[in-house]
């Protein structure tokens, strides 16, 4: 990268061979400029952590230039390592980290266990947003040293982490406080009780909460949620097959902050349940039945007929 190469510049320095003057150039370099004040606030923090990666490999005082970078680390996100992470590599990029707000984990979903997750967690009580979409290989223990370490955590992704339970979901309510976005995508385990625990506890927070692809959540769930969340804004109940019109009506009762609800595929939820919704001006993914038949009859004939829609 040429940003990480040699700064050479031209001096002012002058020296005087045989009576003529001439400027004597001079090399500086890179790691010459002051770390604190200018390589780690503009330099180093522009970098991938991928050519991070590369980097501390030119030298031991690139090595230590990169190392002091990352323990001041506030965000981190695999992701920009590459789609898969080394578990060397990963705990090389975090061993001295102590001040992370933000923990990004999903490329290491394949092989990230308690082992590697949670002295992590111990070391950045900080955190306010952790994703760990996929992470099958943790468990019980991972979200309760986070419950227990991370008192100001406000952001959470389990999304597809089959082994999130009741239990589990009833730890991080009691202890998770500032909790606002929870995104629990096909986490299968979880039952209405869950559910109803989590908005008992935590629901006067909550502005962002995913349910989907969970056949166990149904209407309980759904309504003591809205009796319990006035503050909730997004809601997403994809394939909530379980969920019927009486928990959509409740949501148009009790949530007048929704702006956007997801019902795909919830084949009990009847327009008349969301039209109230639609009124208020909330982004539903199901589009109205008229609306579905004008396109469908398009796609037929090739063309939108005219309709008197006060008919």
């Amino acid at each position: 990268d040429p940003r990480l190469r040699s700064i050479t510049e031209a001096d002012s320095q002058v020296t005087v061979t045989r009576g003529r003057r001439r400027q004597r150039p001079f090399t500086r370099r890179l790691l010459d400029l002051p770390w604190e004040d200018v390589l780690l606030p503009h330099v180093l923090s522009r970098v991938p952590l991928r050519q991070l990666l590369w980097l501390q490999r030119v030298s031991r005082a690139f090595r230590a230039l990169v190392q002091l970078h990352l323990a001041r680390l506030r965000r981190f996100d695999a992701a920009q390592v590459g789609p898969q992470i080394p578990r060397a590599a990963l705990a090389w990029l975090l061993r001295d980290a102590e001040g992370l707000q933000e923990l990004a984990l999903a490329p290491c979903h394949e092989w990230l266990s308690d082992e590697d997750l949670v002295p992590v967690l111990a070391r950045n009580p900080q955190l306010r947003s952790v994703a760990l979409a996929g992470c099958g290989q943790l468990s019980r223990r991972a979200l309760g040293a986070l419950a227990e370490g991370c008192p100001r955590l406000q952001r959470l992704s389990l999304a597809h982490c089959d082994w999130v339970d009741g239990l589990a979901l009833r730890g991080l309510a009691d202890r998770c406080p500032a909790l606002e976005e929870l995104d629990l995508t096909a986490c299968r385990q979880l039952k209405d009780e869950a559910i109803v625990y989590l908005a008992q506890r935590r629901g006067a927070g909550l502005r962002s909460l995913s349910l989907a692809v969970n056949a166990n959540v149904g209407d309980t769930a759904v309504q003591e949620l809205a009796r319990n969340c006035p503050e909730l804004q997004h809601l997403d109940l994809t394939g909530c097959l379980r969920v019927g019109s009486d928990g959509i009506r409740t949501l148009a009762e009790y949530c007048p902050a929704l702006r956007s609800l997801r019902v795909r595929h919830c084949h009990h939820v009847a327009e008349p349940s969301l039209s109230r919704l639609r009124k208020r001006g909330v982004d539903i993914d199901v589009e109205p039945p008229l609306h579905q038949a004008l396109v469908l009859l398009q796609d037929m004939v090739g063309f939108a007929p005219f309709v008197n829609l006060q008919v």
